[in-house]
């Protein structure tokens, strides 16, 4: 994989095609529908772990609530939280976490809506006074991340930052709402790793791009 490190994340560069699905074993009934597997699951996982690393030395002896990004985040967040779990059983550190859910809908096909549409109950109270982390999967234009963290603010957190394992590199890209960033990647849809495509891929465990004949296939 082709990329160079910086500060925010790794950066996938755009002319990155991804490795051939031949070197992975992935649901062989997807075989037609994605065109490659641009991260592989134990580069996701080393990253995270990274990620989590980070977030201990910045976070140190503090409480946590972790504000999980449904759907699309909840394995991101499972295995950071699991990271981040160990790490304080092997430190001197003790991070006390806790992990709640909210449940976004932003994309209509491959297509980012404008609006924050939030499914559930809108009542964050239990954020007063707290040191909250936003973990979701992937931050494209910011328009949803920069929505929920107003209304995330609202409830008067003690402090908010944000993990997100993507980051898309697009005009006015997101990557200043981010404080944790996993990869940075060129404007591609991608699906696996509970990132999905009309609720289909969730069950990859790789980060993939989706090919036209999945697109077509899973299309509403």
């Amino acid at each position: 994989m082709e990329h160079t490190e910086m500060k925010g994340g790794i950066v996938i560069k755009d002319d990155w095609l991804g490795y051939s699905l031949d070197l992975f074993t992935y649901p062989e009934h997807y075989h037609e529908d994605i065109e490659s597997v641009y991260i592989p699951h134990g580069v996701v996982m080393d990253r995270i772990e990274r990620l989590a690393r980070h977030i201990m030395d910045d976070i140190g002896d503090h409480d946590l609530v972790a504000l999980c990004v449904l759907k699309g985040g909840y394995k991101f967040c499972s295995d950071l939280m699991e990271f981040i779990t160990v790490l304080t059983r092997n430190s001197n550190k003790f991070l006390e976490t806790r992990v709640e859910f909210i449940r976004l809908k932003s994309y209509l096909n491959d297509q980012s809506t404008e609006d924050l549409h939030i499914i559930g109950s809108r009542d964050l109270s239990f954020l007063r006074g707290k040191n909250v982390l936003i973990v979701e999967a992937i931050v494209d234009t910011g328009k949803t991340m920069k929505a929920l963290l107003k209304h995330v603010e609202t409830f008067q957190p003690k402090m908010v930052k944000v993990a997100g394992l993507l980051v898309k590199r697009i005009p006015n890209m997101a990557e200043s709402l981010t404080d944790y960033v996993g990869f940075e990647i060129p404007n591609r849809f991608v699906v696996g790793y509970a990132l999905d495509y009309n609720e289909y891929f969730r069950d990859l465990n790789h980060i993939c791009v989706i090919s036209e004949t999945g697109k077509m296939k899973y299309k509403v």
